[in-house]
C-alpha cells in the first residue's frame, strides 16, 4: 500500500486485500494487530501466523505478562512502515503471507486445562502449513508450544534467550511453572539437550543436564559474532525452536518483566546476535515475559516487539525465492 493510498485504507487490519504490504496508517491509532497484519482465522496459503498467549499463572514473582501480547501488538504499530532493518532488503511483510491469528482462548480459573488447549491451538496453525511466533505471557507456555513442534519435526534443537536457564528439577509434570519448563521439555525428549543453547545465563543453575550455556558475562567478554558461532555450531541444520524471554536483556533495557537480574544483554547486543543467526533452520519462535504493569515506559514492550520481528525474518530467511 503507498503513503498516499493511506487516505482511502481503514484499518488493515481488516479491510487489507490479501496479506501482503507494507502498512502506512497511524501509528496512535486503529487496531492492534502486529505489524499491521490482518486479524484472520483463514490460514489459507498462510507462511507465518502470529499469536498471543495471555498466560501468566506460572509465575515465580511478579504476574502481569498476561498483558504482554497486547503491549507488543501497540508497540509494533511503530515498525510496519519499513522493511525490518539491517537484513540486506529482505522485506518479509511484502514478499510473504503473514496473519495475525488473534490470542487463544482458554478458561483462567482452570488452569490445568490450558497446557492441553495450547497445545492444540499451536498444532492447528502448524498442521495448515504456517510457523508461528508467539507473544507471551510468561515462560511456561513455550513448553506446549514446543510440544506442538516435536510432533511434528521431532526432539528439537532450541536458542533459548534468557537470565535463567529455566532447568529447576520438577518431576511432577503435571505442575505449571515458568522455572522449570526446560526441565520438563528435555526430560521428555521434546528438546535435544545436546543441540540446543541457551544465551544470556546470570543466575545459578545446579545441571544444565546437557544444554551448552553461554552466560551473559561471556557475550560481553567474547563478543555477540563468537556467541553466534558457537549458537551456529550447537544447533546446525537441526529443527530450530527460539525462544526469547525479555530478562535476557538487562533491566535498563527492558524492566518491565517479572524476574529481572543486572548485568544482562544489552538490546543492541540480541538485535545482532538475532540477526546474524539468519541461515539456521529455524520452526518457530515465541517471544515472552514482557509484563506491562512494571514497564512504566513502554520500553520493555518495544523490545519485545523488535525481538518478535526478527524472529519473524529468521523463519522466513530460508524461504525466500
Amino acid at each position: 500500500m503507498a503513503l498516499e493510498d493511506s487516505k482511502t485504507q481503514v484499518d488493515t487490519a481488516f479491510t487489507r486485500k490479501g496479506n501482503r504490504g507494507l502498512a502506512f496508517e497511524n501509528a496512535f491509532g486503529g487496531a492492534t494487530s502486529f505489524l499491521r497484519r490482518s486479524y484472520t482465522k483463514d490460514l489459507t496459503g498462510v507462511d507465518l501466523a502470529f499469536t498471543g498467549v495471555p498466560f501468566d499463572q506460572a509465575v515465580t514473582h511478579r504476574t502481569g505478562t498476561r498483558f504482554g501480547p497486547r503491549a507488543i501488538r501497540e508497540a509494533s504499530a511503530l515498525q510496519p512502515y519499513d522493511p525490518p532493518y539491517g537484513w540486506d532488503g529482505f522485506d518479509p511483510l511484502s514478499d510473504f503471507n503473514i496473519v495475525d491469528y488473534g490470542d487463544v482462548a482458554f478458561d483462567y480459573a482452570y488452569t490445568p486445562s490450558f497446557p492441553g488447549l495450547l497445545t492444540d491451538h499451536i498444532r492447528k496453525i502448524i498442521t495448515a502449513g504456517a510457523g508461528t511466533i508467539t507473544l507471551g505471557g510468561d515462560h511456561f507456555i513455550t513448553l506446549p508450544i514446543m510440544r506442538a513442534y516435536a510432533e511434528k519435526f521431532g526432539p528439537l534443537s532450541v536458542i533459548h534467550f534468557d537470565a535463567h536457564s529455566d532447568l529447576w528439577a520438577d518431576d511432577d509434570m503435571d505442575r505449571i511453572d515458568h522455572g522449570t519448563f526446560m526441565y520438563k521439555a528435555v526430560k521428555t525428549g521434546i528438546v535435544d539437550a545436546s543441540r540446543s543453547v541457551q544465551i544470556g545465563i546470570r543466575t545459578e543453575c545446579d545441571d544444565y543436564l546437557g544444554m551448552q550455556y553461554i552466560d551473559a558475562r561471556t557475550v560481553h567478554e567474547k563478543g555477540t559474532a563468537w556467541a553466534v558461532a558457537r549458537a551456529k555450531d550447537i544447533v546446525g541444520r537441526h529443527s530450530t525452536y527460539v525462544t526469547f524471554d525479555i530478562d535476557a536483556l538487562d533491566p535498563a533495557f527492558a524492566p518491565g518483566t517479572g524476574t529481572p537480574v543486572w548485568g544482562g544483554l544489552a538490546s543492541w547486543q540480541a538485535a545482532a546476535m538475532l540477526r546474524d543467526l539468519a541461515g539456521i533452520n529455524m520452526v518457530g519462535g515465541d517471544i515472552v515475559e514482557v509484563s506491562p504493569p512494571f514497564d512504566t515506559t513502554g520500553a520493555t514492550a518495544i523490545a519485545g516487539a523488535h525481538v518478535a520481528t526478527e524472529l519473524m525474518c529468521l523463519y522466513l530467511w530460508n524461504k525466500r525465492g
